[in-house]
């Protein structure tokens, strides 16, 4: 079982904020996965091939390529910029 300082620890890396009553439900919690995690280590995974997805599917995408349609769209949205530079449109700075 991981202690009360690990618990801490691991809330602190995840940025998180962690009650004392949370602190024991946790440590709970999270020395069972790694128990879990143990008895995965025993299983003999030697004869399996290793694999990226189980299904066998390809990405159907389209070529990225200009159109005269969206140069038409850009040089609309341009004219009616009122603060242009070359062919940008200058916004305030958004910090």
């Amino acid at each position: 079982m991981i202690s009360k300082q690990e618990v801490k620890h691991i809330a602190k890396l995840a940025k998180l904020k962690v009650a004392k009553k949370e602190e024991e439900k946790l440590q709970k919690e999270l020395s069972s996965v790694l128990d879990y995690a143990e008895k995965l280590k025993e299983i003999d995974v030697s004869q399996v091939e290793p694999c990226f997805h189980p299904i066998e599917i390809q990405n159907v995408t389209r070529e990225d390529r200009k159109s005269q349609k969206s140069k038409v769209k850009s040089q609309k949205l341009l004219d009616l910029a009122s603060n242009k530079k070359n062919k940008h449109i200058r916004v305030k700075a958004v910090l």
